[in-house]
């Protein structure tokens, strides 16, 4: 959580500047040829998560294009999902930060981030 606190104050965490602000910004947007997604590079899938519409950072997914990705989410959030269904995501748009720790292998087995986003982002109000 402290991390990607940091990461969504722009490289700050406890008044401490860790990173740049410049940097984070540039860590955190799509660095893909001619700003394609991943499933234009050759991965039109891992796990249970389909790259339609997903980016890659410099160290993170990013979403360029909810529509595409048919997955509920902003423009700009950026993400990680690792081993055994465990994920974090950070939405600057909505000032969020989602973290989930689980043990669930293989990932593809059920599709529990992809759920966690629908009733996180189902769950905003204005």
């Amino acid at each position: 959580m402290r991390f990607c606190k940091m990461l969504w104050r722009k490289g700050e965490l406890d008044g401490v500047r860790i990173l740049g602000r410049k940097t984070v910004e540039f860590m955190t947007v799509n660095h893909l040829n001619n700003g394609g997604d991943m499933a234009s590079m050759g991965m039109p899938r891992f796990s249970e998560a389909s790259y339609n519409g997903i980016g890659f950072g410099l160290g993170f997914s990013v979403m360029i294009d909810p529509a595409r990705a048919e997955l509920i989410g902003s423009p700009g959030e950026y993400s990680w999902g690792g081993a055994a269904s465990t994920a974090f995501w950070v939405d600057p748009k909505e000032d969020m930060i989602v973290i989930l720790l689980t043990q669930l292998m293989p990932s593809s087995s059920y599709p529990i981030r992809r759920e966690l986003r629908v009733l996180t982002y189902q769950a905003l109000i204005d």
